[in-house]
């Protein structure tokens, strides 16, 4: 079910309706935790068994490290948790690599074997759900959190639907307090949500979807096309994977948010960081925020000096590309950022401090910024390593042997969403609807959605990162 669908429109009016109707908070919650399985079935029911495995696993570890009488004891459980979590992960994420892997030396050795009858299906937003459940049990054993006794309480905060599948990632000390409280309506902006909701519709449905086609076929087809549209292809990649991504945070926050609760902010404007340090402040920042305090802290950050900090800093931007799936392209695209950061900070040591301040230095700085990560959205994004480096040398030298030529128009829609997106970064447009008298407000809204729905394709696409 996607938030682009009608029928979630119809899904989410119910919830809405019930959960605001209801006066209790347990009743409220009760709601909630049903609407989210089905949210969530409505993908495959058998995903549901493995979201109730791991909800009621993390649970019982976080409740057993509360009642552990000594330190022996709390070590073993979470030793456990991280292991079952990780093996979850590992298995659905990463068996099909292998299974691939291990039908292909079969083929070398002279037998055949159908890949198809060792494949897994891989649940709709695993990564983002085990991350959560299993940062609250790493809370409970470092003391940063007290382990929740009600499981409906627990159970909520693993399956709260508007978050489920593609973040943001929930910390519980964030969320389970927000369950403690009745929620009033009264306190909801909703005309600020609604403005957040109608923006990430347009993000994803108008924009990510509308440029998808003409990626794929560059991406598929590198050779067909000159250096110039492979450049461009990257670059309307880019914003592609920008507008669905963050086009369906916005959409889940402010789903949240109509139903009276918080949710973290996953970017801010990423594409105008002037460094690739500031730009991981602004991509995707509660998986970045995990990263760090849960694999780059814990390996020792940059307490054992520059060096080991940089190791540490690699690793961690390693494993952060292998999370979105086992593949050496998604391995060269955490390598080619880890090394970044790494170059970064080293050049952060000797540049003059007048430099920082400078207009000319900082808009350099931001396309040299954007250009790397360009780069690097090539690994990403490719279908196998061979078509990567392909794209990547023709990115970089403008060298593509094809004829097919898109930047004649992609050059104005990238100039014009770039436009868009410092508009949008000033809250120009926002900030100007929220002055609206209410009958003028809503008029205009009525208005918009039907200009949006005529630009919205008809065949949707799942949001990119459903496949992580």
């Amino acid at each position: 079910m996607l938030f682009i669908e009608p029928r979630f429109f119809v899904f989410f009016a119910i919830v809405f309706a019930l959960y605001w109707s209801l006066r209790r908070n347990d009743h409220r919650k009760i709601v909630l935790l049903v609407a989210s399985y089905i949210f969530y079935g409505a993908w495959d029911p058998r995903f549901t068994l493995l979201l109730a495995f791991s909800t009621l696993f993390d649970f019982g570890a976080g409740l057993a490290m509360a009642d552990a009488r000594d330190q022996r004891r709390r070590h073993l459980i979470i030793a456990i948790s991280v292991t079952v979590n990780l093996a979850l992960l590992f298995t659905f994420k990463y068996f099909n690599f292998f299974a691939d892997s291990f039908v292909g030396l079969l083929h070398t050795a002279g037998i055949e074997a159908n890949p198809a009858t060792v494949r897994l299906i891989l649940p709709v937003g695993i990564s983002f759900y085990t991350f959560q459940s299993l940062s609250y049990t790493l809370d409970i054993y470092r003391g940063h959190l007290r382990a929740r006794r009600s499981l409906l309480d627990y159970a909520t905060f693993v399956g709260f639907f508007p978050q489920l599948v593609a973040g943001p990632i929930v910390r519980a000390y964030d969320f389970l307090p927000q369950l403690d409280e009745l929620k009033r309506f009264s306190a909801v902006p909703v005309r600020a949500t609604l403005i957040l909701f109608f923006f990430g519709y347009v993000k994803k449905a108008c924009v990510s979807d509308n440029l998808a086609p003409y990626v794929d076929a560059v991406f598929s087809h590198p050779g067909d096309y000159t250096g110039a549209s492979v450049m461009a292809a990257t670059v309307l990649y880019a914003i592609q994977i920008y507008c669905d991504f963050s086009g369906y945070t916005d959409m889940a926050i402010a789903t949240a948010k109509l139903l009276g609760f918080d949710l973290t902010v996953n970017f801010r404007h990423p594409y105008f960081s002037t460094s690739i340090s500031d730009f991981w402040r602004r991509w995707h920042i509660s998986l970045s925020s995990w990263l760090r305090d849960y694999l780059y802290i814990p390996l020792g950050g940059n307490r054992g000096g520059r060096l080991a900090g940089y190791r540490n800093l690699l690793i961690t931007m390693v494993l952060g590309g292998l999370w979105h799936g086992a593949s050496w392209n998604f391995v060269i695209w955490g390598t080619l950022h880890g090394g970044a950061l790494i170059l970064h900070k080293e050049y952060a040591r000797w540049r003059p401090a007048f430099l920082t301040g400078h207009a000319a230095y900082q808009a350099g700085a931001m396309l040299l910024t954007f250009w790397w990560v360009c780069l690097a959205w090539i690994f990403f994004r490719a279908a196998s390593l061979p078509v990567a480096i392909r794209l990547a040398h023709d990115f970089v030298t403008l060298g593509g042997s094809g004829t097919g030529d898109i930047t004649p128009w992609a050059v104005g829609v990238i100039l014009g969403l770039a436009l868009l997106h410092g508009i949008e970064a000033r809250r120009l447009v926002s900030g100007a609807l929220l002055t609206l008298r209410r009958p003028s407000f809503y008029a205009l809204a009525g208005a918009a959605a039907g200009v949006v729905l005529a630009f919205t394709p008809i065949a949707y696409r799942p949001f990119i990162y459903f496949q992580f």
